[in-house]
């Protein structure tokens, strides 16, 4: 395996012909974005975190108010790439078998065998709509498959499809006959995708559009090939000791019983866990790769810090009545640890 060495002289894998790799992806960047437009208007910052999750391979979790058009993204990310999709539509009624799939006795003749048949989650790209809307048993099915990449039914484990990632979407303001997703679960996601309105001019853009208006499926125009490479330029961009170093001890300094402020032991029920540190090594690389950049620099750390955290953090009942926000407390304590 070829090496290269970073700024702090450690080893990072090296990939085949990456300036032609790091080309193509800033041309991905360009094309995704034009192709998208005629079917999202503005949220150019929701689609450059959704690029880094793509090539991070991560799950996102994407939170928003009804009709900013969350399921409509998602479909037109996986007609783009040419991936399989599969939509499943929480309720409270919904069964781990409908996710996962379900063994049927079959008769032939004489003869009885079992037959699988395979569930929404046996696809690249799985869309769970609403996910806080189904019971925690249900939610928990999408636990192993998030992780391990397989799910386990009547005691035999399959392998999912490669590439294989969950977007889900849940409403901030309906909390009548929703299931608080565990933490658990909520760690799995490695972004947590807040989308707001869109600005005045963008919404006038969309108040303007026909009354017929039916966003038509889009051309796939990348094989999703392309992602396991993409993944391999982004896995070897370098990222120094220092800053390393500084992830981490923002990471602990979000844990009541680590932090170095009173204000976190005060107000945090429960800090980021490990897999926060984890996740935001791979999400700056995807970022540095994105902005044309050949190595990590703080900026591009600081462009993903909320999205990583503000699932992470549990705020007590003092925060909560103060009115503190995960993303309130992430900015403060961003503001009070400079970077290297």
């Amino acid at each position: 395996m070829n090496l290269t060495q970073d700024a702090d002289n450690q080893p990072t894998e090296a990939v085949p012909d990456p300036e032609r790799l790091h080309q193509e992806l800033l041309d991905f960047s360009s094309k995704f974005k034009e192709a998208i437009s005629g079917v999202i208007i503005g949220q150019e910052a929701i689609l450059d975190q959704l690029v880094v999750a793509l090539f991070c391979r991560g799950h996102v979790l994407i939170t928003g108010v009804p009709g900013l058009a969350k399921t409509l993204l998602i479909r037109s990310l996986a007609q783009l790439f040419h991936l399989q999709f599969n939509r499943i539509q929480c309720t409270p009624d919904l069964m781990p078998s409908d996710i996962t799939g379900v063994e049927i006795l079959e008769e032939s003749g004489n003869d009885r065998k079992f037959r699988f048949i395979s569930g929404p989650v046996f696809t690249n790209l799985l869309l769970a709509d609403e996910i806080n809307r189904t019971s925690p048993r249900t939610q928990a099915a999408l636990l192993q498959a998030m992780q391990e990449h397989e799910v386990t039914v009547s005691g035999q484990t399959r392998p999912l499809e490669d590439p294989f990632i969950v977007f889900a979407t849940q409403n901030p303001i309906d909390s009548e006959g929703t299931y608080p997703l565990p933490e658990a679960q909520l760690d799995r996601f490695l972004f947590n995708i807040d989308i707001r309105y869109p600005v005045e001019s963008e919404e006038i853009k969309i108040a303007q559009l026909p009354s017929t208006f039916d966003a038509s499926p889009l051309e796939p125009i990348f094989e999703p090939g392309l992602i396991n490479s993409f993944q391999a330029l982004v896995n070897a961009v370098p990222m120094g000791n220092h800053l390393v170093e500084w992830v981490v001890r923002f990471i602990r300094d979000t844990r009541p019983e680590q932090s170095r402020f009173e204000e976190i032991r005060n107000l945090v029920e429960w800090g980021a866990g490990v897999r926060a540190s984890q996740n935001i090594v791979r999400a700056a690389r995807a970022r540095a790769v994105l902005d044309g950049s050949t190595a990590v620099r703080p900026e591009h750390i600081r462009a993903i810090l909320l999205p990583v955290l503000r699932h992470r953090l549990l705020l007590n009942f003092s925060a909560e009545a103060e009115q503190w926000t995960s993303d309130r407390l992430i900015e403060w304590l961003i503001e009070r640890t400079p970077f290297p």
